[in-house]
């Protein structure tokens, strides 16, 4: 088989939560611009349109991509429900699932956090992908089977500074991706993890708008530098197409070097 259609995604159907900017937004990008139908999603209307407005202006007529934008919670089980019937009603299936959508919303010690604080990372980063691989699985199955990314985090393998709570989210989305590969293996779904170290998107703004704290991160990234959110589309186009047919369970580390020499 030619090298490039390895990563050829025509006639396939992507779901990208989070996709209205910063790393969801750049992998939505990536899989139209190789053929694939993608639903982007998160809870804004309006910032999901003007993504998709982009995105439709960047591929072009003839690529074979589409892009719809349905705004959705995935802290939400009917609106995650809602989200896969329209993709399925609009594209037929779902082939590829792209789990991005995140939260923060503390930042400090990990004994200052509120249990409302752990409530609603743990929702919506670890249980919003077990509802949106829940939904999408039936389908992907039906299609012969599919391949489901859980975008991680370094924080999920080391300890970050402030950001407790989060990590243990992110360790436990590690976790669910093998537990996932292993059940979900038969059915012919794959299931890995990306683990981005520090991007620059406004996720992160907290981190590298403060000049001391950024000084500090990127003193522990060997490369000297936060990524590019487009730096983690290629990993995810791999995993999303046949170059990755016989990966899963894996977790694929995106970080500049980080853990290794940080």
């Amino acid at each position: 088989m030619p090298t490039p259609s390895l990563f050829d995604l025509t006639g396939k159907v992507a779901i990208v939560t989070g996709a209205s900017r910063g790393i969801g937004f750049e992998i939505a990008r990536a899989f139209a611009g190789a053929g694939a139908w993608v639903v982007i999603a998160s809870r804004k209307q309006a910032d999901l349109d003007a993504a998709a407005a982009q995105i439709r202006a960047e591929i072009g007529p003839g690529t074979g991509g589409e892009v719809l934008a349905v705004a959705a919670h995935t802290g939400d089980e009917e609106a995650v429900d809602a989200l896969v019937a329209r993709t399925v009603a609009s594209f037929g299936g779902v082939d590829i699932l792209v789990n991005n959508a995140a939260t923060n919303p503390h930042f400090g010690p990990i004994l200052t956090a509120q249990e409302s604080h752990w409530a609603k990372i743990m929702d919506v980063n670890v249980v919003g992908y077990f509802r949106m691989v829940k939904a999408v699985a039936g389908s992907m199955a039906a299609r012969g089977g599919g391949s489901v990314i859980n975008m991680a985090s370094v924080a999920g393998r080391t300890p970050l500074k402030n950001m407790g709570v989060y990590c243990v989210s992110k360790a436990a989305v590690l976790m669910l991706t093998e537990v996932l590969a292993g059940e979900l293996a038969a059915q012919k779904i794959r299931v890995n993890a990306v683990a981005p170290g520090f991007v620059k998107t406004k996720f992160s703004a907290a981190l590298w708008q403060n000049a001391q704290i950024y000084d500090a991160v990127v003193q522990a990234i060997p490369q000297g530098r936060m990524a590019d959110a487009s730096e983690l589309a290629g990993i995810a186009l791999y995993l999303a197409s046949d170059a990755s047919s016989f990966t899963t369970g894996g977790t694929f580390v995106v970080d500049g070097g980080q853990l290794v020499g940080g």
